[in-house]
């Protein structure tokens, strides 16, 4: 199947995402100078929507986009711009997107609590929406998505996580939000609960290819995604490329590289060392391959829902979230 753009993918929710961004735009509003300035700030770094356009494009599959849907996008934008803006405060992060990071420009204080009021914003828009069900599933989401950056802070200590952990990790980081994308799109539009059920596993494996895609690109040499090469490393963030390499090795190899993680990890002659023994190693083919096999089980589900544009873009979309150039 040939590939869409963004652009094309887009083309059935037109005029929806239009919608969604002026919704979007005045529910995070305030009337504190300082937080409509960082806000404004926010709205201009604004990444690819890819979000709200799977919850824009589920509800579309699943009987057609309503008020409701413009609700439950709005309420998942806010909270993913919350959490970057406290997990860019919990990793020293000073960019994102080629960006300055809100802490970068406004420090760590100021960055928590316009976090913290992004997400009031996303629970009172619920609430006034009435949306309790959609509050619950994106609720759901953020707290998943606390507890596998915990885990994977408390595991990383160690530095020898196992696949299974590893994947428990992305299933509750990032696959959580992509599950309440999916979930509570298909909500909005009045779906029935097996449907319901069913957008939420294709949102999961989704997710998790997206981020092996991510944790692909800190292996790039030379890439474009605004992420510097081999950051993952030099956070001590353990990825599925170098896992398997640590878990194909012999134990005198496993011990020099794992040194380097702890002891060297910015030291970038000993890094860039590090991540093209992880290119020679099979690492980044194998998670290549279990991207693709997440990606697969994803669409294949997609395809019991009855053929239309919106289902035609859904699946491209999946599809770009794993072609994707950053």
């Amino acid at each position: 199947m040939n590939m869409l753009t963004l652009k094309e993918i887009k083309e059935p929710i037109k005029g929806h995402l239009d919608v969604f961004d002026e919704k979007f735009k005045i529910s995070m509003q305030s009337s504190a100078p300082l937080l409509n300035k960082v806000i404004q700030y926010i709205l201009k770094s604004k990444g690819k929507k890819i979000r709200p356009m799977f919850v824009l494009l589920s509800a579309g599959v699943c009987g057609g986009i309503k008020e409701s849907t413009y609700t439950a996008a709005s309420l998942i934008e806010l909270l993913h711009t919350a959490t970057l803006i406290h997990d860019d405060v919990v990793d020293d992060s000073y960019q994102r997107r080629g960006f300055f990071s809100i802490n970068a420009l406004w420090k760590n204080k100021i960055s928590v609590l316009v976090g913290d009021y992004l997400l009031s914003k996303g629970l009172l828009l619920s609430m006034e929406n009435g949306e309790f069900n959609i509050l619950k599933i994106v609720s759901e989401a953020v707290k998943e998505m606390s507890e596998g950056e915990l885990l994977q802070i408390e595991k990383a200590r160690k530095l020898d996580i196992q696949e299974d952990i590893f994947f428990e990790i992305i299933k509750k980081k990032t696959a959580s939000l992509f599950t309440a994308c999916f979930a509570s799109g298909a909500y909005s539009a009045g779906a029935d609960e097996n449907s319901v059920n069913k957008m939420k596993q294709i949102g999961e494996f989704a997710g998790i290819a997206f981020q092996l895609k991510d944790d692909l690109f800190d292996f790039n040499v030379g890439n474009h995604t605004g992420k510097p090469s081999g950051i993952d490393i030099k956070e001590q963030k353990m990825t599925l490329p170098l896992i398997y390499l640590l878990n194909n090795c012999s134990f005198f190899d496993k011990r020099k590289y794992i040194n380097i993680v702890k002891n060297h990890n910015h030291d970038t002659e000993k890094v860039a060392w590090l991540i093209d023994c992880v290119n020679n190693g099979g690492g980044i083919e194998y998670a290549k391959k279990k991207m693709f096999e997440y990606r697969d089980k994803s669409i294949s589900l997609l395809n019991d829902f009855p053929e239309s544009n919106y289902k035609k873009s859904l699946e491209q979309l999946i599809l770009f979230t794993t072609e994707r150039e950053k």
